[in-house]
């Protein structure tokens, strides 16, 4: 059964921070201060113990802070417990949305199932290089044969199916793979917008070392591998 939706919805966007200076003042202005056809845009950082006054960036942006202890799984439960909103939109620290993402938003929030359903966005890298192309064909193809979207990539639900299917839990790694697992392949759908990440990691470990890192961590996660004895690996 579908959750109502309301008429006009609150979106809360909910970014998880780590001495993430360098990079949150790009990801708050992407947001922009409006909803664009939504009631009201929340922004709630939640911080893992910084110490590059990324609290403090984060507030002259307009956002809220809240204090969590460190680990993404954590600060993103505790980020959405601060969060008002009616729909939640989970987005890392280094991406950045373009311009248009209000538009997909407002189009997913206004269809009738978008209470049980969840949105994703395009995955692109801010690298003109051609490995970066190829790896972003690889992210779609695994998106549309396994439904299958990381936290890079942001994630929108409401607050009902967030809660339904019990938010993220506190885990240090493969907490977005954890979470899209329990909302479900049929349940999630590609927005019509582009989350644009850094690339820093895929320039400094290479390419294929990274893909190929994170593809064994997922699939030693998919057979029952703890996720804190991934973060070894993970790097």
């Amino acid at each position: 059964m579908n959750a109502e939706v309301p008429e006009t919805a609150r979106l809360s966007v909910v970014i998880p921070a780590l001495n993430a200076a360098s990079q949150l003042p790009a990801a708050l202005r992407s947001l922009g201060a409006e909803g664009g056809g939504l009631l009201d845009l929340e922004m709630v950082v939640s911080d893992g113990g910084s110490t590059d006054g990324t609290p403090d960036i984060a507030r002259d942006h307009g956002a809220v802070v809240v204090a969590s202890d460190r680990g993404r799984g954590l600060q993103l439960h505790a980020g959405a417990l601060r969060a008002r909103g009616d729909f939640l939109l989970f987005l890392h620290a280094d991406t950045r949305l373009s311009g248009d993402w209000r538009q997909a938003v407002a189009a997913f929030v206004k269809d009738p199932g978008a209470g049980g359903k969840a949105g994703f966005f395009r995955f692109v890298l801010d690298d003109c290089a051609p490995p970066a192309r190829r790896l972003e064909r690889i992210v779609a193809w695994r998106c549309r044969r396994f439904g299958l979207p990381y936290g890079d990539q942001g994630l929108l639900l409401s607050r009902t199916l967030y809660d339904r299917v019990g938010g993220f839990r506190p885990l240090p790694l493969m907490e977005d793979v954890d979470l899209v697992r329990r909302i479900g392949r049929g349940r999630m759908r590609p927005l019509d917008a582009d989350a644009v990440t850094s690339a820093v990691r895929y320039r400094r470990d290479g390419y294929l070392s990274r893909s190929a890192r994170n593809l064994l961590c997922l699939s030693l996660y998919g057979v029952g591998v703890p996720p804190r004895a991934l973060t070894r690996i993970y790097g």
